[in-house]
């Protein structure tokens, strides 16, 4: 009984975060058509938001904090952990043990959202696909152990830091196009605008995005590499995605920090890591081992 009222507040916070957002990405082309409010300066702020909140997840929740794909200096890895915390797609610790816990029971019994779940029937794949899109996190009870899954960023302070004024980021994902939007005008009506499109309707594209790998990438594309589950890389979300689309190649070797591992594959990610390793922010980076995937490619 004691734990109620924080399901009913974090179920609250999850319908507000995420619908809100949807409602917003929806009525975008109406809104444009019919009001013809969206500039350029709405545009650039929309995609320079993208590109940075993306890569928080992608480089910093995903690919450092979740698989420990590279080690960082701490002013990298304090500014990937507010970026992504900026993607509003929970709090860092959280969404890590989420992921891991996905891929301890991937496609199985204990995995939180794999579409597979219920069926290969038409309508079990229908109900699959919603559960794994977004369906899981409207349950209550599908909560991860982050004790359990995420040992080692309960005893990082400047995570568990971060994790806590996750509030305080998302405030701050709106509120700073918004600003920006109304310095560069100099009008609210700019950063009334700025705000739905570079605040609103980027989230709620980017949350798409990220949860297209869980569902679209757990279905549709091809499987080059061995893997235990049913991961699959589907090439045209790879922009979108910041690389993480190739996601029979991650499934395959985890701990990589290249997952567009062929040539020709985007994977702005993994140069973002790479830029990084240059400068010297970064060191000890997991770079994929031919040898290891020419034993696990499918014959």
């Amino acid at each position: 009984m004691h734990g109620e009222p924080r399901d009913v507040g974090r179920q609250s916070l999850v319908y507000l975060f995420l619908l809100v957002p949807m409602a917003a990405l929806v009525a975008a082309a109406p809104f444009a058509w019919a009001t013809g409010l969206l500039s350029w300066t709405d545009i650039a702020l929309a995609v320079g938001f993208y590109v940075l909140t993306c890569h928080g997840i992608t480089v910093g929740y995903h690919r450092l904090f979740t698989h420990g794909s590279y080690k960082p200096h701490r002013p990298v890895k304090i500014a990937l952990a507010i970026l992504g915390s900026m993607a509003v797609q929970g709090p860092v610790i959280s969404w890590v043990a989420d992921h891991r816990r996905h891929h301890a029971f991937a496609d199985r019994e204990g995995d939180p959202h794999s579409p597979w779940l219920f069926g290969t029937s038409a309508w079990a794949l229908a109900r699959g696909f919603w559960h794994a899109h977004m369906g899981w996190m409207f349950q209550p009870r599908n909560t991860t152990n982050a004790e359990r899954f995420a040992p080692d960023l309960l005893k990082d302070p400047d995570l568990v830091r971060i994790d806590r004024l996750f509030w305080l980021w998302t405030v701050l994902t709106f509120a700073l196009p918004a600003l920006l939007g109304g310095l560069i005008t100099m009008s609210w009506a700019g950063a009334l605008t700025a705000f739905f499109w570079a605040g609103l309707v980027r989230v709620s594209a980017l949350h798409h995005a990220t949860w297209s790998t869980n569902s679209v990438c757990h279905m549709i594309g091809e499987r080059p590499f061995k893997s235990r589950d049913r991961a699959a890389n589907f090439w045209p979300l790879a922009l979108l995605s910041g690389g993480e689309s190739w996601h029979n190649s991650h499934h395959a070797d985890p701990s990589c920090a290249r997952h567009g591992v062929k040539r020709g594959q985007i994977d702005t990610s993994a140069r973002l890591i790479w830029l990084m390793e240059r400068a010297g922010w970064v060191s000890n980076v997991k770079w994929p081992n031919p040898e290891r995937f020419a034993k696990l490619a499918v014959d």
